[in-house]
């Protein structure tokens, strides 16, 4: 039985090993869902971002975190509550606006 938890969510500011920090944050929240995993970085203008379906040592790899280059970092692991589980459902999403990447995770429905 999985536990009855609502998604995990982790970040990381002004570290320059932040995906690796954020990875292990991850980890650490685990149990708050076990569907998908992702990590969206950050350096100036640029979002890096990797997400899977899968448990957080089954998506990422060491390089896919070194390929996750940045100081700020957001991490998600997802527990459905609503919707598929499925890619479409992973996080964080990674949109733009007014021209701008922005990186974006959230814990419950929107």
């Amino acid at each position: 039985m999985r536990p009855q938890h609502e998604c995990g969510i982790c970040g990381v500011f002004d570290h320059r090993d932040s995906a690796k920090l954020t990875y292990f944050g991850l980890y650490a929240l685990q149990h708050r869902g076990q569907e998908s995993a992702g990590i969206a970085t950050a350096t100036g203008d640029v979002i890096n971002h990797y997400k899977n379906m899968g448990l957080v040592p089954e998506v990422f790899s060491e390089e896919i975190l070194q390929g996750l280059q940045g100081k700020m970092s957001l991490g998600h692991v997802r527990y459905s509550t609503t919707g598929a589980s499925n890619i479409t459902n992973t996080q964080p999403l990674v949109v733009s606006h007014k021209g701008q990447p922005i990186a974006v995770a959230h814990n419950g429905n929107l």
